[in-house]
């Protein structure tokens, strides 16, 4: 053993949650922000290998080895990171993970992979805080399926865990799993959780005078009253966080890219304009009319602070920018894609990302609280939430080593948030969109009908056409 986990090996080390921290676990009990991933192996996972691997990544990284404490009299929640990892790996055999898919959707249409992915996202240990037992913040189970594959499912608190940190951690992962040299890392912090967002915000980039951030949160309280929605069907049930696929082709999507490249605005921008299309054109909206979206794009922040983080640095940190945009019929895609890319960059140059973190977190909270805040009661905060960046996965001979045949990384919503959450990747360069979305508040129906809208603006006006609709 290393001498960094020998230090570790003291008493539990804690420190208090951090304001964004704060903002997601008041958030998860309700059903937002429960962090998975999925892997579809064509080969049976080696489990002392596995769990070997798991144990490495949780001294490495201290945050997958803490766990959440919460103080009833002061309301607030604590890190306590234990000086030995003590997760352990949850096993479906045929049978029992065949009784885990009769609970979930038994649609022909949803392969056993996507249907386990689902289960994941809508298993909350963390729903009754209980001050009497700490709660893990990191779960791993296997699946086995009928046809000679397996589900490698793993359940994180998104508070410890963003979309960037879940990439690293299926990198890392594989890379001991196959025993790639240079990927096992020493503890960090001598065995202790790093630090949180708002710590590492460059000096001065994060202030904001009294009367302005009062000025601003009136202006988000009242703009929210006049933001458009998906329309919602059912406001009444219990709700889970469904998934939808969206893939293109290389072509496509070569193309697509190509197009964003020469009009200078990311993939987001293209992503938001034709998810905005596509709600005004299902919501059965006069083309005249105009509705006004809010989208919150968000923002991995590793390189922006101080000091820079590296990708691979486990934790929450990324923020977000919310900003609306005025939609009717007859737009142009790429003109609307524009529009709403320079209006992110904007907000993001005046470093709203930074000066409005507390203000959004604080809406955030507030709308768990008083659910009649929000249209509807439904907790929607924005139409849409999508990444700055995607993420972009190759595949590596650690993949083919594990037999690693398809992936999905995404969050639950179910909550607080917006009605439709993009997580986008190009793999291989594919795109691959899994939208995440509260169910029964919005119907499989209705969000089949979205994806089939956006996907015609993607081809027939963002690759082959002008962008008119």
């Amino acid at each position: 053993m290393s001498s960094s986990r020998s230090a570790a090996a003291a008493d539990p080390k804690s420190r208090p949650v951090r304001g964004t921290e704060h903002s997601w676990c008041k958030a998860v009990p309700g059903g937002t922000g429960i962090t998975a991933l999925a892997l579809l192996l064509f080969k049976p996972p080696d489990f002392p290998l596995l769990q070997n691997a798991l144990n490495k990544l949780q001294f490495s990284h201290p945050i997958l080895r803490s766990k959440l404490h919460f103080t009833p009299a002061s309301a607030s929640f604590s890190f306590i990171t234990p000086a030995t990892p003590q997760l352990q790996i949850q096993t479906f055999d045929l049978e029992s993970t065949s009784k885990v898919l009769r609970t979930v959707d038994p649609s022909p249409s949803v392969s056993p992979f996507h249907s386990i992915l689902e289960h994941e996202l809508n298993k909350n240990p963390w729903q009754n805080p209980d001050p009497s037992s700490d709660a893990d913040l990191f779960f791993a189970s296997v699946y086995t399926l009928q046809d000679e594959t397996w589900v490698l499912a793993f359940r994180l608190h998104t508070s410890a865990c963003d979309r960037t940190a879940i990439v690293a951690l299926r990198r890392e992962l594989l890379g001991l799993m196959v025993g790639a040299a240079g990927v096992e890392k020493e503890s960090i912090g001598d065995g202790e959780v790093s630090l949180g967002i708002e710590d590492y915000i460059p000096r001065g980039q994060g202030n904001k005078p009294f009367w302005a951030r009062g000025f601003d949160m009136l202006g988000y309280s009242l703009n929210s009253f006049r933001f458009s929605n998906l329309s919602f069907k059912d406001t009444v049930s219990p709700r889970g966080s469904c998934v939808i696929r969206l893939r293109l082709n290389e072509e496509e999507t070569t193309g697509i890219m190509s197009k964003c490249k020469d009009r200078e605005i990311k993939l987001c921008g293209l992503l938001s304009a034709a998810a905005l299309m596509a709600c005004h054109s299902i919501n059965n909206v006069p083309d005249d009319q105009w509705e006004k979206y809010a989208v919150t794009t968000l923002i991995d922040c590793r390189s922006i602070l101080d000091p820079v983080l590296s990708s691979d640095h486990i934790g929450f940190y990324h923020s977000a920018i919310l900003n609306s945009h005025d939609v009717k019929g007859g737009e142009n895609l790429w003109e609307l894609a524009k529009r709403v890319y320079m209006s992110f960059m904007d907000t993001k140059n005046s470093k709203k990302h930074f000066t409005d973190m507390a203000d959004l977190n604080f809406l955030m909270c507030k709308a768990i609280e008083n659910p009649g805040l929000t249209a509807s009661g439904s907790l929607r905060t924005a139409v849409l939430s999508v990444f700055e960046d995607p993420i972009i996965d190759d595949s590596s001979k650690l993949d083919d080593a594990v037999g690693l045949k398809d992936s999905i990384g995404c969050g639950s919503i179910h909550g607080v948030g917006p009605s439709i959450a993009i997580f986008d990747t190009i793999r291989d360069g594919k795109l691959d969109c899994s939208f995440v979305y509260p169910f029964p508040l919005h119907s499989k129906e209705q969000m089949r009908e979205f994806v089939d809208e956006m996907k015609r603006y993607f081809l027939e006006d963002g690759f082959r056409g002008s962008g008119r609709v």
